[in-house]
């Protein structure tokens, strides 16, 4: 079998340790905030992530760009040049022209190489919901799963792999488009707390309100008791915008209602917070169906 990478973006926000161990190469995505650009590595080295947020807190604005194809170019290009294939998952195409970028710049590569290959799939997902995605299939690539048959696995499971979210802040949503400035005026004003998902198209929607932060918190873990397929054998990631606490009560309830086989706490990394803002939770797992 050909030997071949798989490679995804900062947006996935897997842990800095995962994306070792599974030899993941992750490209970092960029976001700027006070007039800087940065990257959004794994391990938060060019902005902590708890600082980000505190950014936030204070009023500060991020604003974020999809992947160039300069980018796509630099980091595809000496993989191949090694000889490897390139398994990409990308970043929902729902939420960024991220994947649409790649499968140019996948085209022009192996007119470049034609004896290498590369796929891009779309993950139909986004934060660490899409790091679930990356994490499963590199787990099926050490069970020998050859590129083509771990790119048909993604494209067939990616819409079992559920998201659930809560903001904390409809501000956030506001800007980005997703609730009108009245929603968030009034829902701000009465502590009501959306929650949402994201669909088939991988966008991302808002399901329902709910009053209170823990009645959001606890709206998460009951859509997954709806949907939730043979959770003894899954690991859940929940994703945070620097809201442990609130993340590791989800985990909580999470192991209250299901025998699970682990459970993997993470940032929200800038990218994806940009968006959110602090605060957030997810809650990430596969079901019947999204």
């Amino acid at each position: 079998m050909r030997d071949y990478c798989i490679i995804t973006d900062s947006t996935c926000d897997l842990p800095e340790n995962i994306v070792s161990e599974l030899e993941l190469q992750v490209i970092p995505m960029e976001f700027q905030i006070d007039g800087k650009i940065y990257h959004n590595y794994p391990d938060g080295r060019e902005y902590d992530f708890h600082k980000f947020y505190d950014a936030l807190r204070t009023g500060k604005t991020s604003t974020t760009s999809q992947i160039n194809y300069q980018v796509f170019m630099d980091t595809f290009s000496p993989i191949l040049e090694s000889g490897k294939d390139i398994l990409y998952i990308a970043f929902s195409s729902g939420l960024s022209g991220t994947y649409n970028g790649s499968v140019i710049v996948a085209k022009d590569l192996m007119e470049k190489y034609p004896e290498r290959k590369v796929v891009c799939v779309d993950s139909l997902a986004a934060s660490v919901g899409e790091g679930l995605l990356v994490y499963e299939a590199a787990k099926k690539k050490a069970e020998g799963l050859s590129l083509e048959e771990l790119a048909a696995w993604v494209e067939n499971n990616r819409l079992k792999l559920c998201h659930w979210f809560t903001v904390d802040d409809l501000n956030h949503l506001k800007r980005g488009g997703r609730v009108s400035p009245a929603v968030a005026i009034i829902g701000t004003a009465l502590g009501i707390k959306p929650v949402l998902h994201v669909d088939d198209e991988g966008h991302l929607i808002p399901v329902s309100k709910v009053r209170g932060r823990r009645k959001s918190l606890d709206a998460l873990v009951e859509h997954m008791v709806q949907t939730c397929e043979k959770p003894e054998g899954q690991t859940v990631f929940i994703g945070h915008g620097d809201a442990l606490e609130d993340a590791e009560y989800v985990a909580k309830l999470v192991r209250q209602k299901f025998k699970i086989k682990d459970i993997v706490i993470n940032y929200i990394g800038p990218v994806i917070g940009s968006h959110s803002g602090p605060g957030t939770i997810a809650l990430f797992f596969f079901g019947t169906h999204r």
